[in-house]
Formats: C-alpha cells, structure tokens, sequence
C-alpha cells in the first residue's frame, strides 16, 4: 500500500505560482512579500494542508517564532483577562506561544521561570506578573526584547513597557466622588505587594491631597468579594463614612453588600466607585460606577510592539500608558447635605 508523503514547501509553491524561496519568505514573516502574494502563498497552504517544520524555521531564519509569557497565573479578573487577551494577539501575529506560571511574590521562582523561557531560545517574553521582584541585574538577560504589561522591571536592553493608566484611574475615581461634594472618600485597596493596587492607591491619595482633603487610612484586601464585604462591613459602621473607591468591581460587590446588609443606602447614604468595569458591573440591582480598563486592547497594543521588536531589532526603552475611562452608573451620588 503506497503511503501518502507529507505536503512540502515546493508543493505550496507549484500551487501558488511562486517560487520555493517566497513560500519561505512568507513562512518567516518577511515583510518585504507583496500583500496579494502572501495571500496566495498562504491559501495555497491551507488548501494543500501544508504545515511548516518549526526546527527548519528556525535554523534559516534564526528565530523560534515563539514568545515566552511569564504569567502570575491567577484567576482574578484582570490578570486572567489579560492572558486571554496575550494568547489571542500572539496567535494572531503567526507565532506559538510558551507559558510558564510563576509563584505569588516568589523572586526566586520568578528569576527561575524567566530564566527558563530565556533557556528555551524564544524570541521575545510577555511579562504578566503584577507582584513580582526579578533577581537579576540590568541587562543580565541582554537584548531579548521583553513586553512589561505590569511596571517596569529594568531586566533587558530592550524593554517595552505597556500598562493601563492605573493611577490616573484611581485620581479620576477619586476627583468624581469629591466633585459631587463629598467631604473626603475611603479606600479599599488592593493586597500590598501588586502594583497594580500601589498605582490606584496612588491615585487615590495625589486626588485628595490636591483637593486638600483628609485621607484616611486605606483599608487592604485581597481582590475578592468576600474582603470588600469583611471591610465594607468596618466601613459600614462608620456614621461619617460617605464615599468609597474600592480597588476593583468584585471588591466592590461586596462592599456594596455590607452596606445593605447594615441598612445603609447606595448611593443615597454612601456612594461607592469600583475599578475594572467586570461584565456584571451594568447588572447589578444597582449599577456600579466604575473606572474601565480595556485589557484586550492593552494586550493586543502590547504585543504588537513586542513583535515589531523582534522582527525589527533596535535597543530601545519604550513606556506607553492606555488610558481608562470613568463609567458614571448608579453607585454614585452628592452627599444628602448637598442635594
């Protein structure tokens, strides 16, 4: 019985009219191809079935066409949203993908699991780690371009830095309780330790000292509804207490909760801002206001320019904030004094 022989590149390349040397032209994500011959070349792939031998790609071009990530791993809202977000712009920009998940706040773990990407030849590292502390020196890991989607880290040459506005969020979360008239506004912040919770408690705080109110003690949880409610309930017990920015929406939803379970109004006795913009935030019994941060397009922005990077080396230092928006729903409200 004959045996059918795999598809190879001379094949995509009879069937697409071009020669063997644009097939792999195409394949190595030359630029310089013409849109409709790329086109062909990549019709006249799937068509035949043809699939790329990654070990050849990689001895002719001198590139594994891979990008490491180096995610926290969590299942909180954000982090698991921007590595979906990651997964999706780095599929769709024709290169595999290599993940490692770190330990919380583990530097050594963290040094480790970077190490082992940089070890697996690939060619660029997505850094998805919003706690953790690199113990390496600058440089140490040379040019390898590296994407921060969480601060900078000062660990390559050739560092591209990409976050969401999150102090701005935390200022404008901050400014829009004090414009309805309130006196000064609490906070529930996130665990000590993400920078992400740092950056919006930042913002929290430069808003209040500008507009010369009092700033009390923030109050720390750890993302979850369960801490908002613990902290709302504190909060809730507190007669003064009349505007909240809570670090993110699922905090926030428990906040919320503490404050009808002690028979306070939202927002007609206090008004609470989130940050996130979750998918229930709309739906809630009352809608939450909120700060919205596009994590898909933060992650998409991100990867384009750590792909332009690769495929156009260049020692660069780059820093891009995306900014967020204020979404004014129904938590918010002036104070009873002030209607």
């Amino acid at each position: 019985m004959a045996v059918e022989r795999a598809v190879v590149a001379v094949d995509v390349a009879r069937a697409a009219g071009v020669s063997q040397k644009t097939v792999s032209r195409v394949i190595n994500g030359d630029p310089h191809v013409r849109p409709e011959v790329r086109e062909r070349v990549r019709a006249a792939a799937a068509q035949l079935g043809y699939r790329p031998n990654r070990a050849a790609r990689q001895l002719v071009s001198g590139r594994s066409r891979t990008i490491g990530v180096l995610s926290v791993g969590s299942t909180d809202f954000g982090p698991a949203s921007l590595m979906v977000g990651i997964e999706h712009a780095i599929r769709s920009a024709g290169y595999a993908m290599s993940v490692v998940n770190t330990l919380e706040g583990d530097p050594e773990s963290i040094t480790e699991s970077l190490q082992g990407l940089v070890d697996q030849g690939v060619d660029g590292v997505a850094v998805n780690e919003p706690v953790g502390v690199f113990q390496l020196d600058p440089g140490q890991i040379g040019d390898l371009p590296i994407l921060s989607l969480s601060g900078r880290y000062g660990i390559s040459g050739n560092e591209i830095m990409v976050d969401a506005d999150q102090s701005g969020g935390g200022r404008a979360a901050t400014e829009h309780l004090l414009g309805l008239g309130h006196r000064t506004v609490h906070h529930v912040a996130g665990p000590a330790g993400w920078r992400s919770a740092g950056l919006r408690l930042d913002g929290w705080r430069d808003a209040l000292e500008r507009a010369g109110a009092p700033a009390p003690e923030p109050l720390h949880g750890d993302w979850s509804a369960p801490s908002g409610y613990a902290l709302g309930q504190r909060l809730a017990a507190d007669p003064d207490v009349s505007a909240v920015f809570v670090a993110n929406d699922h905090m926030a939803i428990g906040v919320l909760r503490a404050f009808a379970d002690a028979g306070r109004d939202v927002p007609g006795d206090v008004s609470v801002v989130g940050f996130d913009d979750i998918p229930e935030a709309a739906y809630l019994t009352r809608a939450l206001t909120t700060i919205r941060q596009d994590l898909a397009q933060l992650a998409s922005f991100g990867v384009r320019l750590l792909v332009d990077a690769i495929e156009n080396p260049r020692r660069q230092d780059r820093r891009e904030h995306v900014p967020v928006e204020l979404v004014v729903r129904e938590t918010t409200a002036a104070p009873r004094g002030r209607r």
